[in-house]
């Protein structure tokens, strides 16, 4: 994927009609095996967040389709992604909390769409030196807001940690970004720190 070549799209916006027609999830119910799934089945507020990613998740997929050269590729390993996170989703079974474990993966997996596919405009873009290194910062006001930082050629894309924690975010196998009132710290997947400044 080519840094800034992705053009941004448009939310996609349900009829009320279509609102109407379907309040469940996006997948049958009558399908679902693990416990999450079933969890989203009966849960509302859940099932919207499930159609919320199904859109997302279109939108993440046409755009992958229109890169042209690696296109084909690109849009396999978005398809292999997305159903590592539904086995990931599934996992949750193993957590205290179900309902928030799966509520967290959802909101975790929108922000990266999102943020990977600039499919929104990012609400703050700045730029960053860390040591030798220097990144140009997207965020984006997902309801988890997401990340997505570029470095050259690399872009690395992530999301808030949680919900209670403005300012942290991690970076999908890249480390993470703290920003708080006083420093900015960047950090590698083997949790080294680098100071940053804002440039």
């Amino acid at each position: 994927m080519t840094p800034r070549s992705i053009p941004l799209l448009a939310c996609l916006v349900l009829s009320p009609a279509a609102g109407l027609a379907q309040d469940g999830p996006a997948f049958d119910c009558a399908n679902a095996e693990s416990s999450a799934e079933k969890l989203v089945c009966h849960d509302a507020d859940l099932a919207t967040l499930d159609r919320r990613l199904a859109d997302r998740f279109a939108a993440a997929i046409e755009v992958a389709e229109g890169l042209g050269v690696g296109a084909e590729e690109e849009t396999n390993t978005l398809r292999a992604m997305q159903r590592g996170w539904i086995s990931g989703r599934d996992e949750c079974w193993k957590e205290p909390d179900l309902r928030a474990c799966v509520e967290k993966e959802y909101l975790q997996r929108e922000a990266e769409l999102v943020a990977g596919f600039m499919l929104e405009a990012p609400s703050e873009t700045f730029e960053l030196i860390c040591g030798p290194r220097a990144l140009t910062v997207d965020i984006f006001a997902t309801d988890l807001p997401g990340l997505r930082v570029e470095e050259g050629d690399s872009v690395y894309v992530g999301a808030q940690l949680e919900t209670d924690t403005p300012g942290t975010y991690y970076m999908r196998s890249a480390g993470g970004l703290v920003m708080d009132a006083d420093t900015i710290t960047i950090s590698d997947v083997h949790s080294e720190e680098t100071a940053c400044e804002i440039r």
